[in-house]
């Protein structure tokens, strides 16, 4: 039987579910321009995502606000395809994107700034996850925190074996 492919659009506080605000922190001895060029370019993310089999950039050109991005992959056991519009980029300081179909309705943000000799990474993601493959919205939680932070440790491990 093949997996189902989930694609839905919603708005972020649309339906009865609550907006779940996930934060998480890492630190990388790496130049900030590599890391931000590594994380800001949709074509790596399955290399340090969980779930992530593919991810394309659908607009042409340099990855801008405005930018538009696919993903196809696995959430909660499920086949998920979704699309993204960048939403927030400057150089070295700020990327950040938003959901527009998919299972979940979310805006990630992720921030970076020098700090002792290596780059800080502020993740900042918002999701609703209301009637999301009936699980309740605690375990969704607990899940979606831990694999944000295996997701940043598998980073660190990549760019700094580089």
């Amino acid at each position: 039987m093949c997996p189902r492919l989930v694609s839905v659009t919603r708005k972020l506080h649309e339906g009865a579910g609550r907006v779940i605000q996930i934060k998480s922190t890492a630190f990388i001895y790496r130049p900030i321009r590599q890391v931000f060029d590594f994380i800001s370019t949709p074509e790596n993310d399955f290399q340090w995502q969980y779930g992530t089999l593919a991810s394309t950039r659908i607009s042409e050109g340099v990855t801008k606000v405005g930018t538009f991005f696919r993903t196809v992959g696995h959430l909660m056991g499920h086949r998920v395809q979704s699309t993204y519009e960048v939403t927030e980029y400057e150089l070295n300081r700020k990327y950040g994107f938003k959901s527009l179909s998919g299972p979940l309705n979310s805006f990630t943000s992720y921030t970076f700034r020098m700090a002792k000799n290596c780059t800080q990474i502020d993740l900042s993601m918002q999701a609703n996850a209301a009637n999301l493959f009936e699980f309740t919205e605690t375990i969704f939680e607990k899940k979606m925190k831990r694999q944000l932070k295996e997701n940043l440790a598998m980073l660190k491990t990549i760019l700094e074996s580089a």
